[in-house]
């Protein structure tokens, strides 16, 4: 189901993770899981459990460990998986993050993908 916006990985990522995958992951605590979107959308639909918000225009501040900024929770070798509500700015996300030397990112699409695959929302 909407395949299309998935992405193939860049090179050297290896496979692409599902949304399923992601939540396995961070409930097991192994996987970063970044929510993009603006503050508005996330306080209206609330965010995926145990999600970082860190809105795309905030990212190159708040993810690059040599910006003062650094989010605390981020860790440059665990692999992240990145959401907004459609896709596409995660993918650009991923972009970012991959410039900024974190070496397994993955867009796993939207909001509605992560709830379709059984992750639990926070509000």
């Amino acid at each position: 189901m909407l395949n299309f916006l998935r992405t193939r990985p860049a090179q050297g990522q290896g496979a692409q993770m599902t949304p399923a995958e992601a939540i396995k992951g961070a409930q097991a605590g192994d996987v970063t899981v970044i929510d993009v979107r603006d503050v508005n959308e996330v306080s209206m639909t609330g965010k995926a459990r145990g999600a970082i918000h860190i809105p795309l225009m905030m990212l190159r501040f708040q993810a690059d460990p040599r910006h003062p900024d650094f989010h605390p929770d981020l860790d440059t070798s665990k692999p992240v998986a990145v959401y907004c509500a459609s896709g596409a700015r995660s993918q650009m996300a991923t972009q970012m993050l991959r410039q900024m030397g974190f070496e397994s990112v993955h867009n796993i699409g939207g909001l509605s993908h992560w709830s379709a695959a059984g992750g639990e929302i926070e509000r």
